[in-house]
């Protein structure tokens, strides 16, 4: 099964999700059978932080000066993601989520909001991106399809 170690960094994420560890194993949980791999021993760790931490983060890592709802950092690269997740164990990467940025995006819906940014940030995890128009559209679909399973 996999696991996901969740540090809550900024205490006002309390105000919004009682227990964030529980939610992102709830949201994983009904995933797609494609992903289905992810029930070994994957995992991955969840920061839920400030706008101060994620733009020293952002800047770090992107050189880009400003915060940002989510970041996230895959372990594996594209060419050798395939190889790694057939081990027993194997680690996702890092998934870092702003909350006053996010408190921006989701004022009226935080418990979907939710869903949607930790979908989004973990499909950067499995190394989906939206760098061209072709590829925000695909990593968009596969969202929103996860999305409406969850939702189910």
């Amino acid at each position: 099964m996999i696991e996901a170690d969740v540090l809550v960094e900024n205490k006002k994420w309390k105000k919004i999700i009682q227990n964030p560890r529980s939610q992102i194993l709830k949201i994983i949980k009904k995933f797609p059978s494609q992903y289905k791999f992810l029930y070994k021993k994957a995992q991955i760790s969840i920061l839920l932080t400030n706008n101060q931490k994620i733009k020293f983060l952002n800047k770090k890592f992107r050189n880009k000066n400003k915060p940002t709802d989510i970041l996230s950092f895959p372990f594996f690269d594209k060419k050798n993601f395939n190889k790694n997740i057939k081990n027993k164990n194997f680690y996702l990467g890092d998934i870092v989520i702003g909350y006053e940025e996010f408190l921006k995006k989701n004022r009226n819906d935080y418990e979907n909001g939710f869903i949607k940014i930790f979908i989004h940030g973990f499909l950067h995890l499995l190394n989906y991106d939206h760098k061209s128009d072709k590829d925000y559209a695909i990593m968009n679909s596969i969202e929103n399809k996860i999305f409406r399973k969850i939702k189910g």
